[in-house]
């Protein structure tokens, strides 16, 4: 009986240690996820979860979601889909079947699993809106063009006080939004690895890093080595190469790891 009462206090000192370690740090965490298609999980400095996208794989973005959000954890503030297709939806099924989101925001209503995963939690629908502002928790995200079509979706931009990612996992409907902030300095630029970078609104921007997303699929690839890519930006990432890419932020600088995959 004393070896039983000895055991579950030590489970619960593991735990809570486990617990302790997980807690938020006050950073804003961005990281793009090695999945098949696009996913991004972001962690607000106060500590809430936000999903964008999902990829292609329910199965590998349950792993990925297993390991980088804490074991107790069963809620996500937002989910996110800049577009409503196959490379986005099937990995973000998987998240809802497991996790219960605050929000849910899309381009468009999608009807099916999606839409009734989302309405057994009762999680309010909300559709993606240019002009938006959501609150994350320390951080907040603009919606900068949300657009239709094969060369469609939505550009979103993530800040916490000096410190900007910009999220552009779609096509050339998107590049005007760009425009609006030329000049800037961009500390994180999610953008697709089969569309080309000459292109004019991405040379207006300051870019000091970009992680390549592959959900997007061109009639044509482009077909840039990685030391053309890397004259737009000095640190290049793509999760096939590098794994997770992990951007944390205090609001006034970055660091970025990778995970192998």
């Amino acid at each position: 009986m004393q070896q039983r009462i000895w055991f579950v206090l030590g489970l619960i000192g593991i735990l809570g240690g486990l617990a302790w370690l997980q807690r938020p740090d006050g950073n804003l965490h961005v990281i793009v996820l090695p999945t098949v298609g696009d996913a991004i999980l972001i962690q607000s400095p106060a500590g809430s979860f936000t999903l964008i996208d999902g990829g292609r794989d329910p199965i590998g973005l349950a792993v990925e979601l297993g390991r980088h959000l804490p074991f107790w954890q069963r809620q996500l503030a937002t989910v996110v889909l800049t577009k409503a297709d196959d490379q986005r939806i099937p990995g973000q099924l998987g998240a809802l079947r497991r996790y219960q989101p605050a929000l849910a925001l899309t381009p468009t209503i999608v009807r099916g699993e999606w839409y009734d995963l989302l309405r057994e939690d009762a999680t309010p629908i909300r559709q993606l809106q240019v002009g938006q502002r959501i609150n994350l928790g320390g951080a907040q995200l603009h919606v900068l063009a949300v657009s239709d079509g094969t060369e469609g979706g939505s550009v979103l931009l993530i800040e916490h006080r000096t410190v900007s990612i910009l999220i552009h996992t779609g096509g050339s409907a998107g590049d005007n939004a760009l425009n609006q902030l030329a000049g800037r300095r961009i500390d994180l630029l999610i953008y697709p690895w089969q569309r080309t970078i000459d292109n004019p609104a991405l040379q207006r921007l300051q870019i000091r890093a970009i992680a390549f997303s592959t959900g997007f699929q061109a009639d044509e690839p482009a077909l840039h080595s990685m030391y053309e890519r890397k004259q737009l930006a000095p640190q290049v990432y793509h999760p096939k190469l590098n794994g997770a890419i992990h951007l944390v932020s205090n609001g006034r600088s970055i660091t970025i790891t990778t995970q192998s995959p």
